[in-house]
């Protein structure tokens, strides 16, 4: 099952990789498209590179699920701050149009949460490897 996902991840990363590096030939609506299907190929769990590198989709939606002290100290920046134990009373948020990215400090919890999403009936739910301990160590940006 390991194998089966690192192979998923690897696929996705190249696939991310091919468009980036082919991507500046392309018109808006070309790119559009790409995007999309890339999006609708992304793994259950994916890399903080993959993460950052779609940080910015509109058709992306990021979920920090850690509690508001942790999210003070340090978080994605324009990430949306759920607490893991609020997120079954406020579902509704969630966006199901679009794909959903859940983080926490280190995988632990968004992988329990994008999990229980799934449980919900979601099927756009990616979990971030290695949490914003990844996502620190890889250099990129924070905001407090």
């Amino acid at each position: 099952m390991k194998f089966k996902t690192l192979l998923l991840a690897a696929v996705g990363i190249i696939l991310v990789l091919a468009v980036a590096a082919c991507g500046g030939s392309q018109t808006g609506a070309q790119q559009s498209t790409v995007a999309e299907s890339d999006l609708s190929s992304l793994p259950s769990s994916v890399d903080v590179e993959t993460v950052h590198s779609l940080k910015d989709d509109p058709n992306v939606f990021l979920l920090d699920v850690r509690e508001p002290y942790e999210y003070e100290a340090g978080h994605i920046p324009g990430i949306t701050l759920i607490p893991m134990a609020d997120v079954p009373a406020r579902l509704g948020e969630i966006p199901t149009d679009k794909e959903v990215i859940v983080t926490c400090r280190s995988g632990n919890r968004s992988s329990q949460i994008a999990d229980y999403l799934r449980e919900q009936g979601f099927t756009n739910v990616h979990n971030m490897e290695g949490g914003i301990i990844a996502w620190e160590a890889a250099g990129f940006e924070v905001e407090q």
